[in-house]
């Protein structure tokens, strides 16, 4: 009894000129997922930070959050990566010779970054050492504290 409907509802099909598909449909260019479908998650934020132009900043971030990872243990103790702007890495050293380790391995650190985040992206590294250096004592310096107990107040 099935067959005999299945064969009807075919033969009704064939007068209107409705006949099932033999192969299935083809997409057509640029079909996909509408707007509204779920999407793999990795998917969702590559076309995000892509929508946005943040391709590079959000590797830039990944790059000075594996620090220790490419640069290895004894510099990631004394350095940190402070910032990336036109090419230009900061990295600011915790004492005056270890910025001058740095200053002398800049080429190096040049080729490794670019090895992480592509030729061409890093073209220069800066560095900086310790801002808060204890002052040079001076002939014109003032020694001892200033306040309610000193004659001039």
């Amino acid at each position: 009894m099935a067959r005999e409907k299945l064969a009807q509802a075919k033969a009704d099909a064939a007068r209107r000129g409705q006949l099932p598909r033999r192969e299935p449909r083809k997409k057509a260019p640029g079909a996909g997922r509408s707007g509204g479908d779920p999407q793999l998650f990795g998917r969702a934020i590559m076309d995000l930070l892509s929508d946005r132009g943040w391709e590079q900043s959000a590797k830039v971030g990944g790059v000075f959050g594996r620090w220790i990872e490419i640069v290895g243990p004894d510099l990631a103790a004394h350095t940190k990566p402070e910032s990336f702007e036109d090419g230009e890495v900061l990295i600011v050293a915790d004492s005056t010779a270890w910025a001058t380790q740095v200053r002398l391995l800049a080429r190096t650190l040049v080729r490794r970054l670019n090895e992480e985040l592509g030729d061409g992206t890093v073209t220069k590294v800066k560095v900086r050492g310790p801002q808060n250096a204890p002052r040079p004592a001076g002939g014109l310096r003032v020694t001892g504290s200033t306040g309610p107990g000193d004659t001039y107040g």
